[in-house]
């Protein structure tokens, strides 16, 4: 029954309350030099990564706030009062080992018996910090790494400083500057050449606080020949007022390797969410997306593969839930560079009680990449008058044996449809997650089922709890 409590208590935390707990250190405070370098200091950064932040920081300085994002408005970082906390001196491989108020918010989520049955390994990041962070023994024969990315910056540097800030870039918009600027959390994972991990790894990311900023960083590196399936868990209770999320996803995969990276975020609806992900895919490797987005006040994610290599290819899965006066601003971008690359992008979006849903994609095809393929997928379910949802694909392509594929569909819900569910029994919300899970059943199929089974529960309890009138 391990499973199925952590499922459940996994979708029904934003309705908790925050547990407060103690921590090491907490810096606040205006975005300036002197904070960053503290931050820096505090956790005995080297100095090429002092200078790295300092050098986001000029661009998060100059570039101006992006005006190609709907409703940005709602972000005031001046509103936000801290920027970096520490829970607990260094991170803890046995959950004996934490506070007792903070383990207490990992064992309602079940984390403990989840790793212990079902990973490989497992990391928590609690604010700005891991506080936990353990990996199965056959893995570390492996030669797998699997540990804080604060700690690979000191451990492995030469290895940190080839892929970290060069697959997503700090200069690419205001946001990644200031999440470069202020990194702080997430987990680095190595798999050598040859080794395919047989159990998925997870990290998972929770804020805990409000009025506070969250720039957890993942960094991932397949091997030749390797596989590997990461499972990226984000949630934060109710707070009075919003917190701030701006994470960062950095996936290399090289040549003729696998890596599929699950996301199941579940926010309470005082998270203002940002996620830069970004995956570069060496020849005949495969990267896949499975995004799955429910609460939040605002969020704004675009899982992208760069096609780097001939015969690279990529999908991406998302599902998006804006239910309530809140706004979605997903989708995701496929850059074809090399000869016989292909991509798939499936984008399942649905808007109720006044939510806004935009698509926004990019497929784009180089002068270099020859018969390259790509088909994208956008449907859109209205479960109101007041709700919308908008597409704005972009297609560039500038080879002409290549093959480009764009459908996009929108409908209503009808009130037949709520009627005869209702009359068999049904709440309106019951009845209106029953219609959302057969709109989504057919990109439901074939993935994994624990995957599956989390996104249904949390589908279930958004729309029970919040799909009714009012």
């Amino acid at each position: 029954m391990a499973r199925a409590v952590e499922l459940e208590e996994f979708s029904k935390l934003e309705y908790l309350e925050p547990i407060p707990y103690r921590h090491e250190v907490e810096i606040r405070g205006r975005i300036t030099r002197g904070l960053i370098e503290e931050i820096s200091r505090v956790k005995k950064e080297p100095d090429w990564m002092r200078r790295l932040r300092l050098r986001a920081l000029e661009y998060f300085e100059k570039l101006p706030t992006p005006k190609w994002l709907y409703g940005l408005e709602s972000i005031d970082l001046e509103e936000i009062t801290t920027y970096y906390v520490k829970p607990i001196e260094e991170p803890v491989k046995s959950w004996d080992e934490l506070p007792g108020e903070i383990r207490s918010i990992y064992e309602r989520l079940g984390l403990p018996e989840t790793y212990a049955r079902y990973l490989a390994g497992l990391t928590t990041v609690l604010d700005s910090e891991t506080v936990y962070s353990a990996m199965k023994a056959y893995l570390e024969k492996l030669g797998v790494i699997m540990i804080p990315i604060e700690e690979s910056v000191r451990k492995y540097p030469d290895l940190v400083k080839r892929y970290f800030s060069r697959i997503v870039g700090f200069a690419e918009h205001k946001f990644a500057a200031l999440h470069y600027a202020l990194w702080s959390g997430g987990v680095f994972v190595y798999v050598p050449k040859g080794v395919k991990v047989p159990y998925p790894v997870e990290a998972f990311f929770y804020v805990g606080r409000e009025l506070e900023g969250q720039f957890e960083h993942s960094l991932i590196v397949v091997d030749e020949d390797a596989e590997l399936t990461f499972i990226e868990g984000c949630s934060a209770p109710r707070f009075k007022r919003y917190s701030f999320h701006d994470g960062a996803v950095e996936l290399y995969a090289h040549r003729n390797s696998k890596i599929t990276f699950v996301t199941v975020q579940n926010w309470s609806r005082n998270i203002v969410n940002f996620n830069n992900k970004r995956a570069i895919a060496e020849e005949d490797s495969y990267v896949e997306w499975l995004e799955g987005s429910v609460g939040s006040k605002y969020t704004a994610t675009y899982p992208s593969t760069v096609l780097k290599g001939r015969g690279s290819r990529s999908s991406s899965l998302v599902v998006s839930i804006s239910n309530g006066p809140y706004i979605k601003d997903t989708g995701s971008k496929m850059i074809h560079l090399a000869p016989d690359t292909r991509s798939k992008i499936v984008s399942k979006s649905i808007s109720s009680k006044r939510g806004v849903n935009i698509y926004r994609g990019l497929i784009y095809v180089s002068e270099n990449a020859a018969n390259a393929r790509s088909y994208t997928q956008c449907d859109s379910l209205i479960l109101d008058e007041e709700s919308k949802a908008y597409t704005y694909p972009i297609i560039e392509v500038k080879n002409r044996t290549a093959e480009i594929g764009h459908e996009a569909t929108t409908g209503r819900i009808s009130e037949e449809q709520l009627f005869y569910l209702q009359s068999r029994g049904l709440r309106e919300g019951q009845a209106k997650s029953i219609i959302v899970l057969g709109f989504i059943r057919d990109i439901l199929r074939g993935l994994p089922l624990e995957y599956v089974s989390m996104l249904s529960r949390v589908i279930q309890l958004e729309f029970e709890r919040f799909g009714g009138v009012g």
